[in-house]
């Protein structure tokens, strides 16, 4: 029995598409990972963005670096959901998996009066292709305080 030219090429073709799958297939899904992790920073990103913004027009309403925890709650609650009065059952935060608890403010005081707000994420944790990668600290973002003043 005699094995025929076409025979052979289409089993060498089907050995080459095997090893070039090998290659192919993580790189393809190590760019689809790469890209969703882009994706949700870049949601995280502008999150901190608007949080930050918000935080800075607002009327500051302690004595000291310490925010009450309304000036907070509604900081927290617009970075995260885009409503700084949205019903935390109820409203989809901007990234899968984000809470409040994740957001943290930061005010900076300058001769006595606010100066600056610093909104950041820590804790949050993106998917990675080998493993997870948890946030510190970052992304975040700082706006100068333009908002009023009026301690108690």
């Amino acid at each position: 029995m005699t094995v025929s030219r076409r025979t052979r090429i289409a089993g060498s073709v089907m050995v080459e598409f095997t090893l070039s799958m090998t290659f192919l297939i993580p790189l393809f899904l190590g760019a689809c990972t790469f890209g969703y992790g882009f994706y949700l920073y870049s949601r995280l990103q502008n999150a901190v963005r608007s949080g930050a913004r918000y935080a800075s027009t607002l009327k500051y309403d302690s004595g000291d670096s310490t925010p009450t925890t309304a000036f907070q709650t509604a900081v927290q609650k617009m970075a995260v959901y885009g409503d700084p009065a949205a019903d935390t059952a109820t409203a989809t935060p901007v990234a899968p998996n984000l809470t409040t608890a994740n957001v943290v403010l930061t005010v900076t005081f300058s001769s006595g009066a606010p100066a600056g707000m610093t909104v950041a994420i820590t804790g949050y944790t993106l998917p990675a292709y080998l493993g997870n990668i948890t946030l510190r600290n970052k992304p975040f973002a700082y706006f100068p305080f333009t908002g009023l003043w009026g301690p108690p």
